[in-house]
This record gives C-alpha cells, structure tokens and sequence, in this order.
C-alpha cells in the first residue's frame, strides 16, 4: 500500500506539473504581450488606441469572470478540435491556458503602469522610438513585478489543476477524488494536499527569490 501510494503520487505530480508547466508556458507568451499592448494603447500610453484598449480590455474581463469549473466545461469543443480528446492531462492544457492569461495579463499590466513615467520621457528626450521605449525601459523596470505575478497565476493555476483533475484531467486533484474522496481514504487526501502544499511553497519560494533578485530598488 505505501509503495502504491508514493507510485500514486509520483505520477500524479507529473501530470500536474506538467499540465501547468505546458499552460504557464503559453499562458506568459500570450499573456505579456496583451499587457504591453493593454499599457501602450491606454490613453497616455505611447501608441494610445481607445477602441483597441477598450476591446482587448473588453475581453479580458470577460475572461477573467468566469468561474474555472465553467469555463472548462464550456470549452470541452474547443478542447475536443484541438487536441482531440476532452479527457486527461492535454485536455487541461487549453481550459487552463485561457483561464490564466486574462488574469496574468492583468497582473502583467498593473506592473507595467507603475513603470516611472519620468524614465519614459527621459526616453523619449534622448530619441529613443517606441519599440525601444517597450524593450529597453518598460520592460526592463517592471520586470520584477512581472515575475511576482506569474508567480501568482502559476500558484493559482496549480489550484486550479486540482479542479480539473478532479472532473477528468487527471494529476494530483484525479488522485484526491478518485482514491481519497470516493473511498474514504483520509490517508491518501492528506497526503495529496501536503504534495500540493508542498509544490506551491516552492514556487512561491523561487519566484520570490528571483522577483527580489530583479528589483533594483533593493540593491
């Protein structure tokens, strides 16, 4: 039992990793560049577009409104066209991937419009162009803030997962549902959280690090 146990674990920390790893990775790809274009487009942003920030930002929070476990039954066609089932860990992929870039895209956005607007002038005062403004001064000095908000949308897209494996995804929530819930067996529930618990700790921990190692401020 205890060796069926941590093969139980292993496995289901695989998948989970890996339907979020998958999902955080195209979740950021898209998710900054619809921050930068939402910042940039805003009506003192440097490429100001009021019909195009109110659509995107029309969109987002749409997006961001609707509750995980909805959205994911809500997208089972879409799931189904592109990766050709609506059941396991790939089929997480794309629920997961669309709920996190909204909210990611939104953190990403309030980072970027704390960026000093004395060093964007300054920017502009020396000829610098747009795309060197994003690149060489937007980004650069949010950075950190960036960084402390995927760490949230990664931490709130391992919970998230666990919704997920529960109704057929697979990964960690599978287990807790499957043999934890539905046998009554306490022993492999808690065993689930501590590994969740566990995970998410050490997320928390790395993007810290790494978001403190970024900020100039505190050097």
């Amino acid at each position: 039992m205890h060796d069926q146990l941590i093969d139980l674990l292993i496995s289901g920390t695989i998948d989970t990793l890996l339907m979020v790893g998958v999902s955080a990775f195209v979740a950021f790809l898209i998710g900054l560049p619809l921050a930068v274009v939402l910042v940039c487009s805003a009506e003192h942003g440097i490429y100001p577009s009021k019909s195009l920030n109110h659509t995107l930002g029309w969109l987002v929070n749409i997006t961001r409104s609707v509750p995980f476990l909805i959205l994911m039954v809500a997208l089972i066609p879409l799931t189904r066209f592109i990766v050709g089932t609506s059941y396991g860990v790939w089929a997480a992929v794309v629920p997961l991937t669309l709920a996190a870039t909204p909210f990611f895209a939104r953190i990403a956005e309030v980072s970027l419009r704390e960026v000093d607007q004395g060093l964007i002038e300054a920017a502009q005062a020396i000829g610098c162009n747009r795309k060197q403004i994003i690149w060489h001064v937007l980004l650069p000095e949010a950075l950190p803030g960036i960084v402390a908000g995927f760490t949230v949308t990664l931490v709130t897209m391992i919970n998230s997962s666990a919704i997920a494996g529960a109704i057929g995804a697979g990964g960690l929530g599978d287990i807790a549902y499957r043999y934890g819930y539905q046998r009554f067996d306490m022993q492999i529930m808690l065993a689930v959280i501590v590994v969740l618990v566990a995970i998410v700790m050490l997320v928390q921990a790395c993007g810290d690090h790494i978001s403190n190692q970024l900020d100039k401020r505190k050097i």
